[in-house]
């Protein structure tokens, strides 16, 4: 791959990770410890939802974000022409 194709897709690759860190770093520090007590007037099965996000929210948040960033680093694999066949 040309040395621009590496910079881009290694540009990319950053982008996405700081911007699903920062999707995750927002749910579980926000609504876990931030938003807590406004989010504990809403309950989810007998919990306080801001409590349900710290305990959680942030892993089923953190699991979906994997999920996501597979997809992601696929497309951008099969753009770059980098990914397996």
């Amino acid at each position: 791959m040309p040395e621009k194709n590496v910079k881009e897709y290694w540009k990319r690759n950053l982008r996405y990770l700081l911007i699903l860190l920062s999707v995750w770093f927002l749910v579980s520090y926000g609504c876990g410890i931030l938003f807590a007590e406004s989010l504990n007037t809403i309950k989810i099965g007998g919990f306080p939802l801001g409590f349900w996000f710290a305990q959680q929210g942030s892993i089923y948040v953190f699991v979906i974000l994997i999920f996501v960033y597979v997809r992601l680093m696929n497309s951008l694999d099969k753009e770059f022409d980098v990914d397996e066949k």
